[in-house]
């Protein structure tokens, strides 16, 4: 397992901001200390970003000429969000070439920024444009979402892409509001606040039965723990070790497999991250 990092990621903050510098640097911390290994990631290039976005996503972002209360600007965000993008392509290129598994651990997060549209802390679809950019070094690619949110942008990016599979588990009512139900390529399963853990995973058991049928060359990940129980801000009730059998349920594919860090604003987020990680690689 090799993990992209760079602390780049931790010079962005805004006063009582969930998505805070303190959630990846204490996942940084805790998984070096239990031996993982750690790359420094490439800047996206542009070409890359728009793949998934449009121009005009992109320049808004560069010259810093947005608004979005949730998103807000930052002197150097285009900078910092262009390096996360990297990083989800980075560890999208290593697990293809090499067949090691490989991690993101980088913010902003990205799947809910659409093609044209920045929103939900994300200002560019990390997981999107690694997908897309893997096309030219592998055929089929499955994206499983196990965010808390549903990740509209990832969807609204890849819905119709013939080599596409877009799977997401989500609380619902919850923001963004949408994946109600599933359209062509996109799987979606909402699911009511207070899910139990037994049953969310009963649930990304029939999610996978989609994917299993897709036989995708390559599984992608967005890696959301704000499913946990005590997580600030949504309601499921998923515990520690329910990442580790998540992870277990997706390495069993044995497809390459990368994986991109979405939400997860709980103190015992590098907990949450370490159980993933372990159940991935067994």
């Amino acid at each position: 397992m090799k993990i992209f990092y760079s602390p780049k990621c931790l010079e962005y903050s805004s006063p009582g901001h969930p998505e805070s510098p303190v959630r990846v640097s204490a996942t940084y911390n805790y998984l070096k200390e239990k031996g993982f290994e750690f790359m420094g990631p490439h800047p996206c290039a542009d070409g890359d970003i728009l793949l998934a976005h449009t121009p005009e996503l992109l320049e808004s972002v560069k010259r810093e000429k947005f608004f979005d209360p949730d998103t807000p600007v930052f002197p150097g965000i285009f900078e910092i969000a262009r390096l996360a993008a990297g990083s989800a392509v980075d560890a999208a290129m290593h697990c293809l070439t090499t067949g090691e598994k490989a991690f993101s651990l980088m913010r902003p997060p990205g799947h809910h920024a659409t093609k044209n549209n920045l929103g939900g802390f994300c200002y560019f679809n990390n997981i999107a444009i690694a997908s897309l950019k893997a096309k030219g070094k592998t055929g089929k690619t499955a994206i499983v979402d196990f965010d808390c949110h549903h990740g509209n942008g990832t969807e609204d990016i890849l819905l119709g892409k013939k080599d596409f599979l877009y799977l997401s588990l989500h609380q619902s009512p919850l923001y963004p509001g949408t994946g109600l139900k599933s359209r062509g390529n996109c799987v979606n399963y909402p699911l009511p606040a207070r899910t139990t853990p037994e049953e969310y995973l009963s649930a990304l058991e029939q999610g996978l039965k989609s994917v299993e049928e897709f036989n995708p060359d390559l599984l992608a990940v967005s890696a959301g723990f704000d499913t946990y129980k005590l997580d600030p801000i949504t309601n499921l009730s998923l515990e520690q070790e329910t990442y580790r059998e998540i992870g277990r349920m997706l390495a069993a594919f044995r497809k390459p497999v990368f994986a991109v860090l979405e939400g997860g604003y709980s103190e015992d987020l590098p907990e949450c991250v370490y159980r993933f990680l372990t159940g991935l690689e067994e």
